[in-house]
């Protein structure tokens, strides 16, 4: 699985000219909607309710969005937006020294630390975008995933981990990618025992070794050949 460029969110109509001036005023509404949406819940909260939070007027509101799906929307891209700017930033930090798939692990689990509350709403409200937003949604998913895939492969041609079939290097690319949703999903235990610092360290660990065991555990537990192998 590769890695496409991220098409940023041109997806939605403005009235506003100035690309940065969109961005911010888009980024002051999208957090001010993740707290109403995790309040009073995505049906309940109004664009009036938002524009309010935001400080800005009803109709500067419309001059950004056009509806409270476009507003749930841009909240899914803001992280995934994160996510990739951080990813490929730590690829790039990894080049020719350190472990790249440890590099890229740990900023995904601090976007996800930072960014908990955003990837709970997506969870939660997901299916109230419209198809077209929906689909997009779930195709950044797949992206942000396929950035394990690079690492995993640098690993390989440096001999660190054993081959592995690109079945399996899709499966522990799409493991990682819930290892650092459940820090959202279970903060109210794992917050009280473990540091994100701690939470990073462990399961980085915890990956590496299925990289190392993924499928010599299966031959030797009579699962034969993984397909793709």
């Amino acid at each position: 699985m590769g890695t496409p460029p991220r098409q940023p969110a041109r997806h939605i109509p403005t009235l506003v000219k100035n690309p940065d001036l969109v961005q911010r005023r888009r980024r002051q509404i999208v957090d001010a909607a993740v707290k109403l949406f995790i309040e009073n819940g995505f049906h309940k909260s109004t664009t009036r309710q938002i524009a309010q939070a935001a400080n800005v007027s009803i109709g500067t509101l419309y001059e950004y969005v056009s509806s409270k799906e476009d507003i749930l929307y841009l909240v899914c891209d803001a992280i995934h937006a994160e996510m990739e700017h951080g990813m490929a930033d730590a690829l790039e930090r990894a080049s020719g020294h350190g472990n790249p798939l440890a590099e890229v692990v740990r900023e995904y689990f601090l976007v996800c630390n930072r960014m908990s509350d955003h990837i709970l709403l997506i969870y939660q409200e997901t299916q109230s975008l419209p198809q077209k937003w929906r689909r997009l949604v779930l195709e950044s998913e797949v992206r942000i995933t396929g950035f394990f895939i690079r690492p995993l492969a640098q690993l390989m041609a440096s001999g660190s981990i054993p081959l592995l079939s690109e079945a399996a290097m899709d499966l522990i690319a799409h493991n990682i990618t819930v290892l650092g949703h459940m820090w959202t999903f279970r903060r109210w235990f794992l917050g009280r025992h473990y540091t994100i610092e701690d939470y990073i360290r462990h399961q980085t660990a915890v990956i590496l070794n299925m990289c190392h065991t993924e499928e010599p555990f299966l031959a030797d537990a009579g699962f034969g050949p993984i397909p793709g192998r």
